[in-house]
């Protein structure tokens, strides 16, 4: 039977003209698009709808849930909070992409601030692939280079993860550890700060196998 994956965005993405030329078709859906190369069942869940589109039967009928979120963590209801990390207590796994390090769910998960370095600029980033066997990084060689890309720094305040995937290094000279993979009760939690979803197709089918 295929897996069944949720993907919560907050849309707020909708509402800037320099997004929307970016990702013509949102961000949720050009992550939507990486994943359909694999026999996924993919809902898509948006900050806009009732219970943020995040019902309870509509989680017991998840395997794994993607959240995306920039501005509006602040919106979303603490009751919906509680369902999702009870289901990833249960066994649902959940990537949490970009600034959703900042999320009430993934600050609830680590149990701290998740605060960093942030800068806006136009740096350029290599991510380092320090786990070239893992599943997940196989064949996407030594690093993923983006041309120009908003900075992440250390310290990022979470726990030390089960295992990290990556290092991005950027021109300015910050590091900063992405992939992070934590064991959440009987689920799994995964953090990547990568917000070029749209230019690197191989980096979405890569995240389909988190």
């Amino acid at each position: 039977m295929p897996a069944e994956l949720k993907k919560l965005k907050e849309n707020t993405g909708k509402r800037s003209k320099k997004v929307k030329a970016i990702y013509p078709d949102s961000i949720h859906m050009a992550i939507a698009d990486g994943l359909s190369y694999n026999d996924f069942n993919i809902k898509i869940a948006t900050l806009d709808e009732p219970e943020h589109g995040l019902t309870v039967d509509l989680l017991d009928e998840t395997d794994v849930l993607i959240w995306w979120g920039h501005c509006a963590h602040a919106e979303v209801k603490d009751e919906i909070v509680k369902r999702v990390h009870d289901r990833v207590m249960e066994g649902i796994g959940m990537i949490v992409l970009h600034s959703g390090y900042y999320s009430k769910i993934f600050k609830t998960l680590m149990g701290t601030s998740c605060s960093l370095k942030y800068r806006v600029n136009d740096d350029k980033q290599l991510i380092w692939n320090i786990e070239p066997s893992h599943q997940i990084t196989q064949g996407i060689g030594d690093y993923i280079k983006l041309p120009k890309e908003e900075m992440y720094g250390e310290r990022f305040d979470i726990p030390t993860p089960d295992k990290t995937l990556f290092i991005g290094w950027f021109e300015g000279g910050k590091v900063f550890r992405s992939g992070c993979c934590f064991q959440r009760g009987h689920g799994r939690s995964h953090h990547k700060v990568n917000p070029e979803y749209f230019d690197i197709p191989d980096w979405r089918r890569k995240m389909s196998l988190l």
